[in-house]
C-alpha cells in the first residue's frame, strides 16, 4: 500500500493536489482513498470543526484534542483498505499549538502513526495563504496573517524529512514538482 501525506497551511492546496494525486493513480486502475481532516464522518471531526471557528484557549485545545482523535480513527479504520490512502492534514496540526509541545507530540504522533516517504508539506507564503482564505465563508481562529506566520515558522521546523512543495506558483506548476517527486518515489518501491 502506498500512504501518502498532503499537508501544509490553510490555502495551501492541499485538498486540491490531494484530488490530483487521487487522480493519477485512480487512472492506473488502483482504488484510492482520501481522508481530508477534520472530517465530517464522525463526531470527532465534527467537534474539530466547530472548535475551530471559535475563539479562545478553550477552543484551541478542543479543536486540537479532536483533531488528533479524528486523525487516529482515520488511519485505525481505513490504514491498508485501499492500493493507495491519501491523509490530508496529518501530523501537523500540532504546529498549531505552542512550539515545545508541538516538538514533543510530533514526536509522540510519529512514534506510533505510520509515516511514509510519500510525505509532502505545501508551503504557501502566508500573505498568499490568507488572500486565498479570504474567499472562504467561514474564517479559522488561526486564519490571520500573525497566526499563518507563526504557524508555517512552527510546521516547517517539524516537516524534517518531508517533501516541500511551494504552492505560491500555478496549480499545474506545484502539480508538476509533485508528480516528478511521485514518479521518483514510485520507482524506488517495490
Amino acid at each position: 500500500m502506498r500512504f501518502i501525506v498532503v499537508d501544509g497551511l490553510d490555502g495551501a492546496g492541499k485538498d486540491t493536489h490531494a484530488q490530483l494525486i487521487k487522480e493519477r493513480y485512480a487512472a492506473r486502475g488502483e482504488t484510492v482513498l482520501v481522508r481530508s481532516h477534520p472530517t465530517d464522518d464522525n463526531r470527532y471531526g465534527r467537534r474539530a470543526k466547530r472548535a475551530l471557528l471559535g475563539r479562545g484557549k478553550r477552543n484551541h485545545l478542543k479543536a486540537s484534542v479532536y483533531y488528533a482523535l479524528d486523525v487516529i480513527r482515520s488511519i485505525r479504520r481505513y490504514y491498508g483498505t485501499a492500493d493507495t490512502f491519501i491523509v490530508v492534514r496529518y501530523l501537523l496540526g500540532v504546529a498549531y499549538l505552542p512550539l515545545p509541545l508541538a516538538r514533543v507530540l510530533y514526536k509522540l504522533f510519529q512514534a506510533f502513526l505510520p509515516t511514509s516517504p510519500y510525505m509532502f508539506f505545501l508551503d504557501v507564503e502566508p500573505v498568499e495563504s490568507l488572500r486565498r482564505l479570504q474567499k472562504r465563508q467561514e474564517q479559522e481562529m488561526f486564519e490571520t496573517l500573525e497566526g499563518l506566520q507563526t504557524v508555517r515558522e512552527k510546521a516547517l521546523h517539524l516537516v524534517e524529512g518531508w517533501h516541500i512543495v511551494h504552492t505560491n506558483r500555478p496549480i499545474e506548476d506545484a502539480h508538476a514538482a509533485i508528480d516528478a517527486i511521485l514518479d521518483r518515489l514510485d520507482g524506488e518501491q517495490p
